[in-house]
């Protein structure tokens, strides 16, 4: 039977931090490569347990991700659960296997929580941070003075007169183009 070696406060914390690190590099990175390269990456971390002392059992983990991987070049909730399954897989091999990194014998287990919570990011689109707090800036600046802005206002609008003219104005050159 195999031990599982005693976990400390490091081996959540570490990956909980690695995980943020994680999301702010990919947030810098522009669409469509942030999914691409993500898609590639995840499907690179699926061949990383293939001798990991679970014997012909390692070769079902690849076979069953196959599909989500190729789905994940177009979708980022795919790569999510791609995330998720080999989160599984950490958690396998945390209690049944060999771990990711011999010189550690938690990698394995701290590889399934930055795994989930990475995985958690990708279901909610890979959002970027940068233009997510960008966003909250501008919501912040017409809250404090200014027109305030469709959601500030609550009142159910949703663009303010400029830009539904711009926007009529682009469907009428849109329009003429057929």
């Amino acid at each position: 039977m195999h031990h599982s070696p005693a976990l400390h406060a490091v081996d959540f914390v570490g990956p909980a931090i690695g995980a943020i690190v994680f999301v702010l590099i990919m947030s810098l990175v522009k669409e469509p490569a942030r999914r691409n390269f993500n898609a590639i990456l995840v499907a690179g971390a699926s061949g990383v347990y293939l001798s990991g002392g679970l014997g012909a059992w390692e070769l079902l983990y690849p076979a069953a991700i196959t599909w989500f991987l190729y789905r994940g070049l177009h979708s980022y909730r795919f790569i999510g659960i791609a995330w998720l399954m080999h989160a599984g897989w950490d958690v396998v091999h945390h209690f049944h296997g060999n771990a990711i990194w011999p010189f550690m014998p938690t990698s394995s287990f701290g590889c399934a929580i930055f795994d989930s919570l990475i995985a958690i990011w990708f279901i909610a689109g890979a959002p970027s941070v940068a233009a997510a707090s960008g966003a909250r800036a501008k919501h912040r600046q017409s809250s404090l003075g200014g027109r305030p802005s469709a959601v500030a206002r609550g009142d159910g609008r949703r663009c303010s007169s400029r830009l539904a003219r711009g926007t009529k104005g682009r469907l009428t050159r849109l329009r003429a183009r057929f």
